[in-house]
């Protein structure tokens, strides 16, 4: 075997092990641009450039791309432009920049709890526009009709947006389920002061811990049941609702009405 055969192969193997799939499809490529919202002279970092339509299309929309490219091949081939920064290294590495930023990127199946970490600990950004998987998307975004811990905590800060669904044949190699465009949004203002948010986080993990098998049973805990029950009462949640079915708006006025937050 060639050194430059061997070298594809254990690129493509290395993508397999990510869960890397390449998108190749020009209707998925603006369909993630659309969802991003990118204005001229906007500073993107970009996660998993690979062969780089996204990044192309980043460029052609004016913005200054900072493009991470674990690959050496792939990010040597990356086309030379002005507005374009490329980087060999791993993207979770990086620190984020001073200035207001946004993240885009078609990133490893594998690897989206950490780029999706990385982004809510970056302060300074504005706006994350990942393409993960459908499940994974509809899950953070409360597509099923129940919220996940993490959006809920994240949820003064943050907004989740699921923005479309992009067709596992739009990937090289094809995966084995849909992707999804996950938007991330910081807020400008903040829907809980900042010196109060650790109240409101521990009062979302107390509801999460599942003690009592409900929502209410498990504030009871913390808060004393007669309490407890009397706010879900005036919000009309009901005393067996499961606590993935309470919407991040409903935490905020619980957090309200149980006074964590004086």
């Amino acid at each position: 075997m060639s050194s430059s055969s061997y070298r594809r192969r254990e690129h493509s193997r290395a993508r397999r092990i990510l869960g890397q799939n390449l998108l190749i499809d020009p209707t998925a490529v603006h369909d993630v641009m659309d969802a991003a919202r990118i204005e001229p002279g906007d500073l993107v970092y970009e996660v998993g450039a690979g062969r780089g339509r996204l990044t192309t299309e980043l460029l052609r929309r004016r913005a200054r791309v900072v493009a991470y490219e674990i690959d050496p091949g792939l990010a040597a081939a990356l086309p030379g432009a002005p507005g374009l920064t490329v980087r060999t290294g791993d993207f979770l590495l990086a620190e984020p920049p001073r200035e207001p930023f946004g993240v885009v990127g078609n990133i490893p199946y594998a690897l989206t709890s950490a780029v999706v970490d990385w982004c809510l600990r970056a302060r300074t950004l504005r706006r994350a526009t990942l393409l993960t998987q459908w499940e994974y998307a509809r899950k953070r975004t409360g597509d099923y009709g129940r919220w996940s811990k993490l959006t809920v905590l994240t949820w003064p800060d943050i907004t989740w947006e699921l923005a479309g669904r992009i067709p596992r044949t739009a990937f090289r190699p094809i995966p084995r389920v849909d992707g999804g465009i996950l938007t991330l949004r910081r807020r400008a203002v903040p829907l809980v002061r900042p010196d109060l948010l650790p109240r409101y986080q521990a009062l979302v993990e107390c509801g999460f811990t599942g003690v009592g098998g409900s929502l209410q049973a498990s504030l009871g805990r913390r808060y004393g049941n007669r309490r407890a029950a009397s706010v879900c009462r005036a919000m009309r949640i009901n005393p067996d609702v499961p606590v993935g079915e309470v919407w991040p708006e409903q935490w905020l006025t619980l957090f309200r009405l149980l006074g964590a937050g004086r």
